[in-house]
């Protein structure tokens, strides 16, 4: 493997690994909106899935922003004068229309409503597919490499 594609792996699992604490801040809380704790009943946002599971996403990107920066694209340029905040909000919302549109499918199409319906749909597939979108859009347009970096600020 050549060295490009060691540094891109590398890059990759960092990236899957604040992606994993992220996700797992998310689930919980969607699990608790939701389908509430265990024994006592479903949670208080039980007929809105929808907005739980975007609420519960929010707070899971705060977790994601952080490691991402932090860690998994440290030694990457920053976009705008925000430090990416912002392209990372919109990348973040936009691509979590996807998990979103599986968990709309699976509740109002297909009418299934249990807690394993729900995380299949949204937790598996839709974030699946989500991660995807989400690793090239933020390597592409939030955390630059230090070259592209330099080629866009002379652009400028």
């Amino acid at each position: 493997m050549g060295r490009r594609m060691q540094r891109l792996a590398a890059e990759a699992a960092r990236f899957l690994a604040v992606g994993g604490a992220a996700t797992l801040v998310a689930l919980l809380l969607f699990n608790l909106l939701v389908h509430g704790v265990p024994g006592s009943g479903p949670g208080w946002m039980n007929d809105q899935p929808l907005p739980a599971y975007a609420l519960a996403n929010l707070v899971g990107m705060a977790v994601s922003y952080r490691g991402s920066r932090s860690w998994a694209f440290r030694h990457r340029e920053v976009v705008g004068p925000t430090g990416g905040r912002a392209s990372y909000l919109v990348i973040n919302t936009v691509t979590m229309a996807i998990p979103l549109l599986c968990l709309w499918v699976s509740r109002y199409v297909l009418d299934l409503d249990s807690a394993l319906a729900d995380n299949v749909a949204a937790n598996v597939v839709g974030l699946g597919l989500g991660t995807a979108a989400r690793f090239w859009a933020f390597r592409r347009f939030v955390f630059l490499s230090p070259r592209r970096a330099r080629r866009r600020e002379l652009a400028s």
